[in-house]
């Protein structure tokens, strides 16, 4: 009997991809962009505070990677002018990972209608745009690409007092099997990651809040918080191509919170 093996390989080699990062400063997208890094892609970290990204930029190139930074507001009027000044200078990304999110915790009544536009916009539509022409730019470089957005649990569910964001993150699922479709046949692929509740930066009051922590922790079957390195393999998995058949998938990374009921 003849049995093929599969090839002695990495399974997860990013030597020579660029990867842009966005929200990469701190939280989920910083513990990516390391991640990222640490398989060989050159990674450029994104974020509005130019001394807090070069600082971080020393200290991965001190590690042995290849940092750059992209001081940039990706909900800003002048981003897309901006990302295409970037892809002039330094080459445009091979893989694009959307970290970039806000939330807003309150009703859509007791939301003003400009909280409700602004959220909406730096939650999806920003996203949206970047999306759409970091794709056009994988496409002209004719040699594939990975488009991988956070979206979040809320992006299937929804909860009373917690309205705009989930809305935004439904929109987020949407444009990740959009891109998935319209970009396929350019072997440019769409996916999301879904994650659950994180100790991160953002997450801090509630998980320091014993009566909200503890229900957070009541509804997890692993009964307890995730560490931000544990979103790491999704997207270093995503971006490879061990991945190269995954498109419009939304990888949720939650501990099992959204099975729960």
């Amino acid at each position: 009997m003849e049995i093929d093996l599969l090839p002695k390989q990495p399974l997860f080699d990013l030597t020579g991809k660029k990867a842009l990062v966005t929200g990469s400063s701190r939280g989920l997208g910083l513990v990516v962009a390391q991640a990222l890094a640490n398989q060989g892609a050159k990674v450029t970290l994104n974020g509005r505070n130019e001394t807090r990204l070069l600082v971080l930029k020393e200290k991965m190139k001190a590690f042995g990677w290849y940092c750059d930074i992209f001081v940039q507001d990706i909900a800003a009027n002048n981003c897309i002018e901006s990302f295409h000044q970037f892809c002039l200078e330094k080459g445009s990304p091979h893989i694009l990972v959307n970290c970039v999110g806000q939330r807003l915790r309150q009703s859509i009544t007791n939301s003003t209608d400009q909280e409700i536009i602004f959220h909406l916009h730096t939650n999806l539509n920003a996203l949206i745009l970047l999306s759409k022409h970091a794709a056009i730019k994988m496409q002209e470089m004719g040699q594939g690409g990975r488009i991988i957005n956070f979206t979040s649990i809320a992006g299937k569910l929804a909860r009373a007092g917690d309205t705009v964001y989930p809305i935004a993150k439904h929109g987020l699922e949407a444009l990740v099997r959009s891109l998935a479709v319209e970009f396929g046949r350019f072997n440019i692929t769409s996916n999301g990651i879904a994650p659950g509740t994180f100790a991160t930066e953002s997450n801090q009051q509630l998980a320091n809040d014993p009566t909200q922590s503890s229900k957070v922790i009541g509804r997890n079957p692993l009964q307890r918080w995730a560490q931000p390195k544990e979103i790491a393999a999704a997207a270093v998995f995503l971006a490879s191509n061990s991945a190269s058949y995954v498109n419009g998938h939304i990888l949720v990374v939650d501990g099992g919170f959204s099975i729960t009921f």
